[in-house]
């Protein structure tokens, strides 16, 4: 918008403005004509700066339904997609006016519109907060309870954003710590019910909301405590033959968090959770794919017997191996690398890595090792050091069809390398030296020069590490 048309639109607003007082008859007219406007998003933060919110805002105390039903348009217009006006918000009391209002409202088509303003503006922390002290969580958990078991489109409209709504309240730390109350409050044992429920649309947001309150190990470790892990099995197995998705995928997510403290890790395990969640193995759908290796990854993080057991698993394996090339689905094949990397490093098994070997999956951690990604370039290193100490033989013809050697050599010359990468790439070069054909491999692209360069690193570690392989490459050259 030119600067003139810009000056223009600013004083056409501040107009407007003058004419949303609860005396004024064109206030009807004026909030849908603001609604309107608002449609286009360049005239969002306009509306803002013209000083529209608070005049709207107490729009919402009038009785004449038009006029409510025109304002609750231009505010939810005005701050849909535009985070400038629900900072603009947060400072005005609209939580409490549009929880009141919510609260005389009996209509179906008065509620939708209060929903379409609540929504985008509880996207906002500070606004999430705000309903949930104005009492907007016991009108929602009304609504679920009123509208459940009806057929009706309305009321399956109204279920379903009800409980939205709900969990997008739990997004926020403050509102959803305010909710969980210690694993006592009564928002949090209503939402519990959900998930035995037969309703999809509530079990999922019973499964989503269970994993936005597990998301500090305090409430995950109550939770887990509580018998939460076993309400979410028993969703699972409702949703494994032709289940449905979503529900699968906020399910595992639920698990997924929940596995993150160490402390639940053997608790989940022995209840049975890898179990459960291997039976979507077969699973095609990407969503239900990334959580459940997400979720298989926690579970074994520092738990050897588990990585042990899933890493013999030849179908486990075969499958990760087959994701491992998913090139459409980045997560997908981000997770399966860094699960196939974990069950080496926690299991630090020779059966293991026969069984990734066998299934083709050395490949796969060596291009992991050119990861943009530090962290997986980290994991597949360390797990490529431990195949070399403990199964060389094994995996030497793989390791060097993979051109492992010619990778570890750019590694260590590139000088955007992170010191962690140079040293466990030195850590793993000396590990090769007991494979005849690697080895050779090693002394013909003069690892030497690279080497001796490093002995000067600023990083001391990477300094000594540069010197002990040195010394490795020239005894053994």
């Amino acid at each position: 918008m030119e600067t003139s048309e810009k000056i223009q639109a600013s004083g056409i607003l501040q107009l407007f403005a003058s004419l949303l007082t609860p005396q004024s008859s064109f206030k009807a007219k004026v909030a849908n004509i603001i609604a309107e406007v608002a449609k286009n998003e360049f005239m969002r933060i306009p509306c803002v700066d013209a000083g529209l919110i608070s005049p709207l805002v107490q729009l919402l105390n009038s009785k004449d339904q038009e006029v409510l039903l025109q304002t609750g348009r231009a505010l939810g217009n005005i701050c849909y997609d535009s985070q400038s006006s629900k900072e603009q918000f947060a400072s005005t009391n609209i939580a409490e006016e549009l929880v009141k209002l919510f609260k005389k409202q009996i209509e179906h088509d008065k509620r939708e519109m209060i929903f379409e303003v609540l929504a985008p503006l509880a996207e906002n922390d500070a606004i999430k907060l705000q309903l949930v002290e104005a009492g907007l969580v016991e009108c929602l958990l009304e609504i679920v309870q009123q509208k459940v078991d009806s057929d009706k489109e309305d009321d399956i409209t109204e279920l379903k954003t009800g409980s939205d709504l709900m969990v997008l309240l739990l997004l926020g730390d403050e509102s959803m710590q305010k909710l969980f109350e210690g694993g006592k409050g009564s928002v949090f044992q209503r939402v519990l019910s959900w998930i035995p429920s037969n309703n999809h649309q509530l079990q999922l947001a019973g499964a989503l909301a269970i994993a936005n309150f597990a998301r500090n190990d305090g409430n995950c470790i109550h939770m887990v405590d509580n018998g939460i892990v076993e309400k979410l099995m028993d969703l699972l197995d409702r949703h494994v033959e032709d289940g449905n998705v979503t529900v699968q995928h906020a399910a595992l997510s639920a698990l997924r968090n929940l596995a993150i403290p160490v402390i639940n890790k053997a608790k989940m395990l022995s209840a049975g959770v890898t179990e459960t969640v291997l039976k979507f193995l077969k699973s095609e759908m990407p969503p239900v794919q990334f959580k459940l290796l997400g979720t298989l990854r926690m579970l074994i993080d520092a738990q050897a017997e588990a990585a042990e057991q899933l890493g013999k698993n030849v179908k486990l394996v075969e499958r990760l191996v087959e994701w491992c090339e998913a090139k459409d689905h980045a997560g997908v094949m981000g997770e399966s690398n860094r699960l196939l990397s974990a069950l080496i490093r926690h299991s630090k098994s020779k059966d293991v890595i026969k069984t990734i070997v066998q299934s083709g999956g050395i490949k796969h951690l060596v291009t992991m090792a050119t990861s943009e990604h530090v962290i997986m370039q980290n994991e597949a290193l360390v797990a490529l050091a431990l195949i070399a100490a403990l199964e060389l033989g094994t995996a030497e013809k793989d390791l060097e069809s993979a051109k492992l050697v010619q990778i570890l050599h750019r590694l260590l010359a590139d000088e955007r390398s992170a010191p962690e990468i140079k040293y466990n790439s030195m850590v793993l070069i000396c590990a090769l030296m007991g494979s005849e054909s690697l080895h050779k491999e090693v002394q013909d692209l003069a690892f030497l020069d690279v080497v001796s360069k490093l002995r000067s690193h600023e990083n001391k570690s990477v300094a000594q590490q540069a010197s002990l392989t040195e010394q490795r490459l020239t005894v053994e050259s």
